[in-house]
């Protein structure tokens, strides 16, 4: 770089090309005769004095005077680049200093800052500032020794001082400013807190932080505040920063930021107008990419490598022989190059800028302040050194390893000819998560089992046919999940546990947002197929073993939320991948609510028990009702319930806190109901509908066994009886087995004229169609001729015909045509729609989408269609099959 001869002649070329350095001189035109008198560090002396009784006005003109110095003494060459930076760096450490003592002397009284300290990090760290550069800062605090106000919490008051330090250091006034405030190099710096508790830094570069944030602590060091705090945080980075393993993951994680740096880059590829000195091909940034990642590699075990300012590391990397001379030589040239025109293009107008000017009179000012006559000259000594410099970069990158997955630009075309759909959407997350977009990413080992799984996972989501939404969820899942180290690791070892994930993803968005928000799920994913669904008493086994363990209530009611949800979540994977018929799915559904149902009563039983005791020759009657009575759940259904009591002797409860029997029993069945129904952290159970009941929601929540016969026999609407044939003893004692078969058949035995009641049913359904009418020929439950209808035939036919009353609608289905009331097609039209609910339940928003032929084939295969449209037409059958029914019973729909 070409200097100036004399301060004269610097002063003529700053007057005539910079703009800030002119307004410099207008506004202090003694400084040039004084810096010429004086010599630069005399001058520059002046600006490191503590600020008297305006600090923060004088802060601002002791900026003014640094840059002015620095400037002249940088262009006759009086200073080269380390004395330029050096002088930056120092003023800022001292203008850091002079503000936190002004912060605590405002807020407290006096200057100590005991407990908060402030690091340097980036060029301020290593000494190494630009002209205009911001300072990477990053705040730390001990609460225990924090000085706070009355009132305050130490993370309140640390967060004030920092906020204000920030202020007064950023703040514009007519003296200027004093340095631009960078925090994002702080732990969590996509949070809304500025200071950081010491021991929170201690966890997150321990645990979370990325390489890039190991590099970045190469630089840190003391700048003001508490000294003890710092050299306590410095020492924990040194264990995080320097590792005695060769670790070569480095150079990826370096190449990742490089690759990123360039795809998004969007100035000039080479030197010349528009190109960006600092992130450019062969610039600033891949200077200090390529020393940082040798430190990283090396400097666990060699000391002599742990430098902070770039050309020193490559000095030191050069004498261990870590690099080659001849790269530290060019690279070292290049650095200083770059850095010197970084300054030049920075005092045109003291604007924080890395660019070479578009404009040419601003690219003749940039040569003009580097002493060449034209830009032209200037770009030709340039050009050829950053090519160089590049180069090596290159070289250095193309001898990493290299992942299974490119990076960069080159990873949509690799996704592309593997033919992969949404690939640009695909590429994005990928480069996301390889950046550590959530924080279950953050730790070099998940870094490096992500590399391992991408393939598997390309492989997984690629095979859909519109893998948008999976995708999407899948992102969303690894924000939620604490760690992804061990799921990456499952999925890579598993690539048909990844295969099924991205069909559960794909397809059941239900079943998805389950997983997304309890991660834990992946385990039941893993076992889906080798664990068979139990029967009703194995689950119950199971269920009640778990049970015992629970110490408390909520502990009790959290495992019943988790078992359960783990479950139905089988069932559901299960379904969606085609490895159980949808019947077996409804009736599996309805197994796991006996299995918490029966327990969950149990448990609440105990508990009342101890504080009410027991009515002698009493107990708890459940009946389930509707689908649930007939083993036929969804993964959504809502559990109908009939609560009954077996009355026994009479009288009160022997416990400390007597009740009789229909006290006792309805605060019991309350208590059930909100073991079931009450949502904990671990998150919700099941809907339950009482409104069964005799008398509905205006009668009382259970009921005595021999009132519930009566109210059978005598009160109730043919509605109730019609409901009453699906009833099915979800829990009964052995002994009250008789009573509640009388009770029931008094209600079903019942004689009844066949036109009231026809015309009752017809009611009925009308008025449940002004609630529910049907919503297109996806509708086989409210729709003509769905499963509404054909319960009501069927209901229709047991009353009227006083006969096949099983509360299994498929084998109530099933006698009805042995006797020839239905036909064949009645009992194909049940299973069919039956089938096609249950799946619904849980594909319905992928399969109703635009993008939806997988989903759809994966429907029409689990009902036996060969295909969608055939599915549609088989449907249409099935509903005039149930319509045909419906007019031979119950007539015209109108009438």
């Amino acid at each position: 770089m070409r200097r100036a001869e004399t301060i004269d002649a610097a002063v003529a070329l700053a007057d005539r090309h910079s703009r800030f350095l002119r307004g410099l001189m207008r506004r202090f035109p003694e400084w040039p005769a004084e810096l010429a008198d004086q010599g630069p560090n005399a001058f520059l002396s002046k600006g490191l004095l503590p600020p008297g009784g305006d600090p923060l006005a004088d802060l601002r003109r002791q900026r003014a005077r640094t840059a002015f110095g620095t400037a002249i003494a940088d262009l006759t060459g009086s200073f080269d680049l380390t004395d330029v930076t050096a002088a930056l760096s120092l003023f800022a450490d001292h203008a850091v200093d002079a503000a936190l003592a002004h912060v605590f002397e405002d807020r407290f009284g006096s200057p100590d800052s005991t407990g908060f300290a402030v690091i340097a990090l980036g060029k301020l760290g290593s000494r190494e500032l630009n002209y205009s550069s911001d300072i990477d800062l990053l705040y730390l605090f001990d609460g225990d020794r924090l000085a706070r106000r009355d009132g305050e919490e130490p993370g309140e008051s640390a967060q004030r001082i920092g906020r204000r330090l920030g202020e007064a250091l950023q703040r514009m006034t007519t003296d200027g400013y004093v340095a631009r405030v960078d925090l994002r190099l702080r732990p969590d710096a996509e949070g809304t807190l500025i200071a950081t508790p010491i021991r929170r830094a201690e966890i997150y570069y321990q645990s979370e932080a990325l390489t890039w944030e190991r590099a970045a602590l190469i630089k840190a060091r003391f700048v003001a505040g508490d000294m003890e705090l710092a050299r306590e945080f410095l020492a924990i980075a040194d264990s995080f920063v320097w590792r005695r393993a060769l670790d070569y993951t480095a150079v990826q994680s370096i190449e990742d930021m490089s690759l990123r740096i360039r795809d998004q880059f969007e100035g000039a590829e080479n030197f010349g107008p528009g190109f960006d000195l600092k992130r450019g091909r062969g610039g600033v940034r891949e200077i200090e990419f390529f020393t940082q990642a040798h430190q990283l590699i090396y400097g666990g075990r060699d000391e002599t490598l742990r430098v902070a300012d770039t050309r020193g590391a490559l000095a030191a990397l050069a004498a261990a022989e870590r690099v080659r001379p001849e790269d530290r030589e060019c690279l070292s040239r290049t650095y200083e190059l770059l850095r010197d025109l970084e300054h030049r293009a920075q005092m045109l107008e003291d604007e924080q800028t890395h660019l070479v000017p578009k404009r040419k009179e601003e690219r003749e000012a940039l040569a003009g302040l580097s002493s060449y006559r034209r830009f032209a000259d200037l770009a030709a000594h340039a050009k050829p050194q950053v090519e160089d410099a590049r180069a090596r970069y290159d070289r250095f990158l193309e001898a990493a390893e290299r992942p299974a997955v490119p990076r960069g630009k080159d990873l949509e075309k690799w996704l592309a000819a593997r033919k992969v759909p949404a690939k640009a959407e695909f590429a994005k997350l990928i480069e996301g998560w390889r950046g550590a977009s959530h924080r279950s990413l953050r730790s070099d080992a998940a870094q490096r089992e992500l590399e391992r799984a991408l393939p598997v996972l390309v492989d997984a989501f690629g095979a859909l046919t519109t893998p948008s939404h999976a995708l999407r969820r899948f992102d969303d899942f690894l924000g939620r999940v604490p760690a992804a180290l061990r799921v990456l690791a499952l999925l890579c070892a598993n690539p048909a546990i990844a295969r099924l994930l991205a069909r559960v993803m794909g397809h059941a968005p239900r079943l998805a947002a389950q997983f997304g928000r309890n991660p834990e799920l992946l385990d039941v994913l893993i076992g889906a197929e080798r664990d068979p669904i139990g029967s009703s008493a194995e689950l119950e086994a199971e269920l009640s073993d778990l049970l015992r363990r629970a110490q408390n209530e909520e502990e009790a009611l959290d495992t019943l939320r988790r078992w359960a949800r783990e479950n139905r979540f089988r069932i559901g994977v299960l379904l969606v991948d085609r490895r159980i018929d949808p019947l077996d799915a409804a009736r599996a559904y309805s197994h796991v609510a006996d299995a918490v149902v029966r327990t969950a009563l149990r448990r609440v039983e105990m508990d009342f028990v101890a504080d009410h005791g027991r009515i002698a020759g009493a107990a708890p009657i459940i009946l389930a009702m509707g689908r649930y009575g007939g083993g036929a759940l969804t993964e959504s259904s809502d559990l109908d319930l009939v609560f009954l009591y077996e009355e026994g002797e009479g009288g009160e409860s022997d416990g400390a806190k007597p009740h009789s029997a229909a006290v006792y029993f309805n605060r019991l069945f309350q208590r059930l109901v909100s073991a079931l129904t009450v949502p904990t952290a671990a998150g919700p159970l099941y809907e339950v509908d009482t409104r069964l009941r005799p008398s509905g929601a205006q009668g009382a929540l259970a009921v005595g066994i021999e009132a519930f016969e009566t109210y059978q026999r005598e009160k109730a609407w043919a509605w109730e009886h019609m409901a009453l044939t699906r009833a099915r003893a979800v829990a009964a004692p052995d002994e009250a087995g008789e009573k509640l078969a009388a009770a029931i058949r008094a209600g079903l035995s019942k004689e009844r004229d066949a036109s009231k009641l026809r015309a009752r049913v017809a009611e009925m359904r009308r008025d449940m169609n002004a609630v529910h009418p049907g919503e297109g020929p996806l509708d086989v439950k409210y729709g003509a001729g769905g499963l509404i209808d054909l319960e009501f035939v069927v209901h229709f036919l047991q009353l009227s015909r006083q006969t096949a009353f099983d509360p299994d609608l498929r084998r109530a289905v099933a006698m009805l045509g042995e006797e020839g009331l239905l036909d064949a097609g009645f009992a194909e039209a049940h299973d069919l729609m039956t089938r096609f609910l249950v799946l619904m339940r849980l594909v319905e928003e992928e399969a109703a989408g635009r993008n939806s032929s997988v989903t759809r084939a994966i429907v029409a295969d689990a009902c036996g269609a060969p295909d969608w449209t055939s599915l549609l037409r088989a449907i249409s059958e099935a509903r005039k099959t149930v319509s045909a029914a419906w007019s031979k019973y119950l007539g015209d729909r109108q009438s």
